[in-house]
């Protein structure tokens, strides 16, 4: 049978498998037994248990519980309130005003969490509200809460990067600090547009009745601090190479234990309900890495990847031109499957392209996270639409009208790393520390 045919054959699996509502990763499983039974003598038992051997017994995979028990922690505590409490004084003399909280409130809180659904929902359930009582344009509050919100995904610490480097055996370490400043860019990019916005249009942001003075505003720092101290250290750890990510991970979780504590927010309900709601979620995650590295596998073995990557080398395409066909692929994929599935069906096959056409694999590994966040906006499986629509229970396509200016500035800052690539490997290149 020629590999048009198993390709097609695969795939046709695949989608049968995923439109009949069966876990990602059964699916990604079944599809790949299928695959060694029908088209090679193969033993798919002995490929099965050496793929989820090699792809989950690194010490980088440590990484994933730990930084998702840090945000499980963070959600259910006092600190994402204080960070609120401790952002509004600054943000009252800004045109747009509060609104800005909706964009650091989420720049901070994905600093510390790494999840783009933990970010919306824990700064969601404090924003919304409070912004809809001081009488905020309701469209710009959920639609700042939906762009700033998918930050949780691309400012570091973040779990679909260290899905990538695991799977792309690409610098975790690297694609942390490589995040860090094209974040840095869409979160100013969001607040550019809130402000001039609101200088058009002074109605969407009311003016508050009360005036902060200085002296508040200084006594509001304390209430930052526990999160700007976090990210300090796990960032910085890493950055300087005096950790690797894993340790960075036990750190950020010790750091969230010590301010839960500290802010009266821990008790024996928080640590019991964020501990299994990491393990929950770690393994919802390592169900899908462990269906994705076998089926890399076998079509590694049917011989799909390297025809594909010979056959797209032969095209003669220009860099860019691939990095377009890449971002609509990406795009079309986020409608229907979540982030990590993109990551992990694809970044066996894409990979060898974007090397062969000569970007960096840290470069890729955030602009694919880039491409996963416009997908976080994009309906119908949007997942930053579900959340914002299960705090106010709005309508996903309401909810997504409002934020299509934040995916509109998404695909600029996309176009913006592409055409300027020193904006995510400047600060990698400087690392002391290389994990």
């Amino acid at each position: 049978m020629d590999l048009f045919t198993v390709s097609l054959t695969l795939a046709g699996l695949l989608a049968v498998f995923l439109g009949g509502s069966l876990w990602i990763g059964i699916s990604l499983f079944s599809v790949g037994s299928f695959g060694l039974i029908l088209f090679t003598d193969l033993p798919a038992g002995s490929i099965l248990a050496n793929a989820i051997w090699n792809n989950t017994s690194g010490s980088a995979m440590l990484a994933l519980p730990m930084f998702i028990w840090m945000g499980e922690i963070l959600f259910r505590s006092k600190i994402s309130q204080n960070l609120f409490n401790g952002l509004a004084p600054w943000m009252d003399s800004i045109p747009g005003r509060l609104i800005h909280v909706n964009v650091f409130a989420c720049t901070f809180f994905a600093a510390v969490s790494g999840s783009s659904a933990a970010t919306t929902a824990t700064v969601g359930k404090i924003t919304v509200p409070e912004l809809s009582a001081r009488g905020y344009d309701y469209n710009m509050s959920i639609g700042s809460l939906a762009g700033a919100g998918t930050l949780g995904f691309l400012i570091p610490p973040s779990m679909m990067m260290l899905v990538y480097g695991i799977i792309g055996d690409v610098s975790i370490g690297k694609l942390f600090i490589g995040g860090l400043l094209p974040g840095v860019l869409i979160a100013s990019l969001f607040s550019v547009y809130t402000v001039t916005r609101c200088l058009i249009n002074p109605a969407l942001a009311p003016a508050n009745k009360d005036k902060y003075t200085w002296g508040q505003r200084v006594r509001a720092l304390p209430q930052i601090a526990p999160v700007a101290i976090m990210i300090g250290v796990v960032l910085g750890s890493i950055y300087t190479g005096w950790a690797t990510p894993t340790e960075a991970g036990v750190v950020g979780v010790a750091g969230s234990l010590f301010f839960a504590a500290i802010t009266k927010s821990l008790n024996w309900r928080v640590f019991k309900d964020s501990l299994m709601g990491s393990v929950k979620t770690t393994a919802m995650i390592m169900l899908i890495v462990m269906g994705a590295a076998y089926l890399s596998v076998v079509v590694g073995y049917l011989g799909i990847t390297r025809h594909l990557s010979q056959y797209v080398t032969s095209l003669g395409l220009s860099p860019y031109l691939l990095i377009f066909i890449l971002s609509i692929t990406y795009m079309g994929m986020g409608c229907l499957i979540d982030g990590f599935s993109m990551i992990v069906m694809t970044t066996p096959i894409v990979l060898p392209l974007i090397k062969a056409a000569g970007f960096d694999p840290i470069w890729f590994g955030v602009y694919i996270v880039m491409m996963i966040e416009l997908a976080q906006v994009t309906p119908p499986v949007g997942f930053n639409l579900f959340v914002i629509s299960s705090l106010n229970n709005d309508d996903i396509l309401a909810i997504a009208k409002s934020s299509a200016p934040f995916f509109l500035l998404l695909c600029l800052a996309t176009a913006l790393i592409t055409i300027f690539p020193e904006v995510v490997l400047v600060l990698p290149n400087k690392m002391i520390g290389a994990y």
